[in-house]
C-alpha cells in the first residue's frame, strides 16, 4: 500500500465527514487536487471495502458512499480511521501471509522454514509465493509489535504466537477485559490501537460464544473525526521524535484550497499543487481538546513552527540529528511555551476574569468554580466572595484562552486587559443582534 493513496483516503473521509457529502463529485476532485477520473476510481475502491466490511442489505447497497459513514446515534460507530487500518494497512498478498502464518503458530511453535512450508501450501495459486527472506521479515515485525514470540533454545529458533492472555482468562474475564478495553478507547488518547485490541477480544469471545457478548454495554457516538484521521501519523512523528530524526513532507495550511496533492506525470494537477514541501525537525506532539485537533511542533530554518497535522501529507523520516542540539531545541521549544494555554509562542498576558457564582437556590453546587478549579491549568483564584470570585492567569496571547473565556456565557466578565475586555464586548453585542426582534 502505498502513503500516497493512504493520505488520499485520510484526506477524502475527513472531507466526507465535514460535509456530510455536500460536494459534487467536480469539488470533491478540486479540493483533493485530483482528477475526477481518480475520484471515481477510489469511491469504487472504499464502496468495496464498506460492502465487505459491512454487509448490507440489498436496498441499501445502492446508497451514496457518504450514507455508509453514518451510523444511527445509538450504535457504538467505528471511526474512519480504524475502517482504513482494517482495508488498506496491508496488501491483499500480506493479509493471506499473516494470517497463514499466526493460524499455524497458534497451534504450535514453528520454524521460519517450517512456515515458509505453510504459507506456500496454503496461498491461493493466483498469489505470488513468499521466499525465506520474506517470511524472516514477517516474523521480525510479529516480533516487534508483540503478537508472536520467540521460543527459548539453540537455532533454527521457533516462534509462537503470543496469547497467554486470552487462554488463561475465563470467559467473565474476558468480557470484563473487553468492557474495559471499549471503554478506554473511546475516551483516552490516542485511541486505534485500543479500538484493534478491542475487535481482536471480540472476534476471540465471538469464537467461544460467549453469550454475555451479545449486548454491547456502553454505546458512543464519535465526535471528532480529525482526531482519529490525525492518529494515522501519530506514531510515524513520536517515532522520529525518539530517534531525534528530521521529516520531510507536503503540508497545506488550513486556509489552502486544496487537502492533497497526487505523485502524477499529468502537468495539469502537477501545477495545481498548493502544498508546501517542509523539512523540519519535530519536537512535540500536542492535541487541542476544545476542537480535537492535533499540533506538531517542529523546529526548521524559520525557528520554532506549528503545524496542523491534518494537513500533513507524505510524511517521511530524514536524517538523525545531534542528540545535544534536539535537547537545547527542546529546552527552547518548552521555554517558548511557557505559558502557552495551548501552543501560542506569543508573548505573556496577565488575564483577570471574575467569574460570578451560581444561585445557590437553583444549583446544589458551584459547577462554575468546579469547571474553572479542573480546566483552568495554572492560574489561581486571587479573591472571592459570595457572590463571584477573581481568577488569574498568565498566558501567551490571549487567542486561545478567549474559546474557554466565551463558553462560560454570563457567568464570565473579562477584567483585564482591556482589549481582550472590548474583544469579549465586541463579540457578544455582535450575537445580541442576530437575536433582535424581526
Amino acid at each position: 500500500m502505498a502513503k500516497e493513496s493512504f493520505d488520499k483516503e485520510i484526506q477524502f473521509l475527513r472531507m466526507v465527514a465535514l460535509t456530510s457529502g455536500a460536494f459534487s463529485r467536480q469539488q470533491y476532485a478540486e479540493r483533493l487536487g485530483i482528477s475526477v477520473h481518480t475520484f471515481d476510481k477510489t469511491i469504487r475502491r472504499l464502496k468495496e471495502i464498506s460492502g465487505s466490511m459491512y454487509p448490507s442489505a440489498p436496498q441499501e447497497q445502492g446508497k451514496a458512499f457518504p450514507d455508509t459513514l453514518r451510523f444511527s446515534y445509538y450504535d457504538s460507530a467505528d471511526p474512519a480511521l480504524l475502517f482504513l487500518f482494517r482495508a488498506k494497512s496491508v496488501k491483499e498478498s500480506e493479509s493471506h501471509r499473516v494470517a497463514l502464518l499466526l493460524s499455524a503458530m497458534n497451534e504450535q511453535a514453528l520454524t521460519a522454514m517450517e512456515l515458509l512450508d505453510v504459507c506456500c501450501a496454503g496461498l491461493p495459486s493466483d498469489l505470488p509465493f513468499p521466499d525465506e527472506k520474506t517470511v524472516r521479515s514477517d516474523l521480525k515485525y510479529l516480533e516487534e509489535v508483540g503478537v508472536i514470540r520467540r521460543e527459548l533454545g539453540a537455532r533454527p529458533f521457533r516462534y509462537r504466537v503470543r496469547n497467554e492472555l486470552v487462554r488463561e482468562l475465563s470467559d467473565e474475564e474476558l468480557v470484563d477485559l473487553y468492557d474495559f478495553v471499549d471503554v478506554m478507547a473511546n475516551t483516552q488518547i490516542p485511541s486505534v490501537q485500543g479500538y484493534l485490541l478491542r475487535d481482536g477480544l471480540r472476534k476471540h469471545l465471538l469464537r467461544n460464544q460467549t453469550e454475555k457478548q451479545a449486548a454491547e454495554p456502553f454505546l458512543y457516538k464519535y465526535q471528532y473525526y480529525t482526531r482519529i484521521l490525525g492518529e494515522a501519523h501519530l506514531f510515524t512523528l513520536w517515532n522520529a521524535i525518539r530517534q531525534r530524526r528530521k521529516i520531510q513532507f507536503v503540508y497545506f495550511s488550513p486556509k489552502s484550497e486544496k487537502s492533497y496533492a497526487s505523485k502524477n506525470t499529468n502537468p495539469l494537477f502537477e501545477r495545481d499543487n498548493e502544498g508546501h514541501a517542509e523539512k523540519t525537525l519535530p519536537l512535540k506532539v500536542v492535541y487541542d481538546h476544545q476542537y480535537g485537533r492535533w499540533y506538531l511542533l517542529a523546529h526548521g530554518r524559520m525557528g520554532i513552527r506549528k503545524y496542523r497535522m491534518e494537513g500533513m501529507t507524505q510524511i517521511e523520516e530524514d536524517e538523525p540529528v545531534d542528540e545535544n542540539w534536539f535537547d537545547a531545541k527542546t529546552i527552547e521549544l518548552e521555554e517558548k511555551i511557557r505559558y502557552s494555554w495551548l501552543i501560542d509562542t506569543g508573548g505573556p498576558v496577565t488575564v483577570r476574569v471574575r467569574f460570578y457564582n451560581p444561585d445557590p437556590s437553583q444549583a446544589e453546587s458551584n459547577f462554575v468554580k468546579e469547571r474553572v478549579l479542573l480546566q483552568g491549568q495554572w492560574g489561581q483564584i486571587v479573591s472571592e466572595d459570595e457572590h463571584s470570585f477573581l481568577y488569574e492567569i498568565t498566558v501567551n496571547g490571549t487567542t486561545e484562552i478567549k474559546p474557554w473565556l466565551r463558553s462560560f456565557g454570563s457567568s464570565c466578565e473579562v477584567v483585564e486587559p482591556v482589549h481582550l475586555r472590548r474583544e469579549m464586548i465586541a463579540e457578544w453585542k455582535e450575537l445580541l443582534a442576530y437575536y433582535e426582534s424581526v
